[in-house]
């Protein structure tokens, strides 16, 4: 018996019905399957998506893997350029690093900044939304930047504020990594290390006929005014000890120090070295200018070098420095005894002086981290995140490539050393929109 086609075609109406609902029903799974699945980005170009491992076409960077967004709730994510917990067309956002609550990490971009997982983020009020790659532009809302790029939020703490500490017109200021590597940013611990300061100059052999007549006098006054003060009366003595007095006035007007003088007051005869030199030893005088003096002292150790024997040098030592100073050069004289045992010098030969000054354990950084504005001294601390902040600097002396810090910084701080030009300019240029009261905001088009 056939059965009647109305009922054969009321059956497989049924049974298309019942298949399409275990397929709807499957769905989800199936979904939920795909979206298990692995997936890699470039940090670089997080547009650029894969199945599987390997580099970037477009850059070469190796491909990171997209956590699953069940991920996203068990770990906190902390973003380098705004701290984003959010996903970004289904992949995390390019510069974020998932980490769980308070475990460190190391940034996978450039390998440098740590940081540490932040609890869960809480309610966080917008200040204003920006492009970091416009300084200072600000906007009300989201939109697009002048350069048509996607305005970013700026929270309230994640604004880089300028610092109490920070110069005036100068501000803090947010580099993204991208930017950091094209402007060539690199950084430097300021560290305690020793410093050794060489001071270079010239000089000549000393020929001081007038020095080495003023001595003779001033020995035989000295002697005058002992004799008396011991065997004659005491307004005869008051007298000689007037005449040693004057004499002595004159070597300090020549240059002579104190401790010089009452070296000579023990003589019995002018120092002969003065003229032809004597013993293997000759003196030397040489000018030092006046930014130099607190680093010069008796007893410094110096090297002398004569055009006459390239390659041959002298030791000689600093035995007193000028009381008086040059108002026309602003420079100071410096005699140095300098020893020649084969008695090869000549009196009024030019000489180059070289002075060793021990500076000590000092903190120091590196003379291409410091940025003179002509009226201060500026270097930019890497704060991490890409926050770097101004700091004016108290400088002593340039030694071995490196300037002394006496304040500003501390041991440990990384300072930039390279790209702080361009720092420099944008940190100005924030700090004067920043300054600019009741300018208000800049609006996105």
């Amino acid at each position: 018996m056939k059965t009647p086609r109305p009922i054969i075609f009321i059956a497989g109406i049924i049974l298309l019905g019942a298949i399409g609902t275990v397929v709807v029903k499957r769905l989800p799974e199936v979904s939920g399957q795909h979206a298990h699945s692995a997936r890699y980005y470039c940090p670089m170009h997080p547009t650029y998506t894969s199945n599987h491992p390997g580099n970037c076409p477009i850059c070469s960077m190796k491909l990171v893997k997209a956590e699953e967004s069940r991920a996203t709730k068990q770990f906190q994510s902390i973003c380098y350029l705004h701290n984003c917990s959010k996903l970004h067309a289904g992949q995390p956002c390019p510069m974020t690093v998932v980490a769980k609550p308070g475990e460190k990490v190391i940034c996978p971009i450039c390998g440098t900044h740590i940081a540490e997982a932040a609890p869960a983020p809480k309610a966080r009020k917008i200040l204003y939304w920006t492009d970091p790659m416009i300084p200072g532009f600000k906007a009300e809302g989201p939109g697009k930047s002048p350069m048509g790029m996607d305005l970013v939020p700026m929270y309230e703490e994640e604004s880089p504020t300028t610092p109490t500490t920070a110069p005036a017109g100068y501000a803090a200021v947010l580099l993204t990594p991208e930017k950091q590597q094209l402007i060539g940013v690199k950084t430097a611990p300021a560290m305690k290390r020793p410093l050794t300061k060489s001071i270079r100059t010239v000089g000549t052999i000393a020929h001081d006929p007038e020095l080495y007549q003023a001595q003779q006098e001033f020995i035989q006054a000295h002697q005058a005014w002992q004799h008396a003060a011991a065997t004659q009366p005491q307004t005869v003595a008051d007298q000689a000890k007037q005449l040693a007095d004057a004499s002595q006035l004159r070597l300090r007007h020549l240059g002579l120090s104190q401790d010089l003088i009452d070296e000579i007051a023990g003589w019995t005869q002018p120092d002969h070295r003065l003229l032809l030199g004597g013993a293997g030893q000759y003196w030397i005088y040489a000018s030092i200018y006046e930014y130099e003096l607190s680093l010069v002292r008796a007893g410094q150790s110096v090297t002398v070098a004569v055009n006459a024997f390239p390659g041959k040098t002298f030791m000689g030592t600093v035995r007193a420095i000028d009381p008086m100073l040059d108002e026309t050069t602003r420079t100071t004289r410096v005699r140095i005894l300098v020893d020649d045992p084969e008695g090869i010098l000549k009196p009024s030969m030019y000489v180059n002086v070289s002075i060793a000054t021990e500076l000590g354990l000092v903190i120091a950084v590196p003379e291409e981290a410091v940025f003179a504005t002509g009226e201060q001294q500026i270097v930019f601390v890497d704060q991490g995140q890409g926050v770097f902040e101004p700091r004016r600097v108290t400088l002593g002396a340039k030694a071995d490539g490196f300037y002394e810090v006496k304040d500003g910084i501390t041991e440990g701080e990384p300072v930039v050393t390279s790209g702080n030009f361009l720092i420099d300019s944008e940190s100005r240029l924030k700090g004067a929109l920043e300054g600019m009261q009741g300018a208000g905001h800049q609006h996105g088009q």
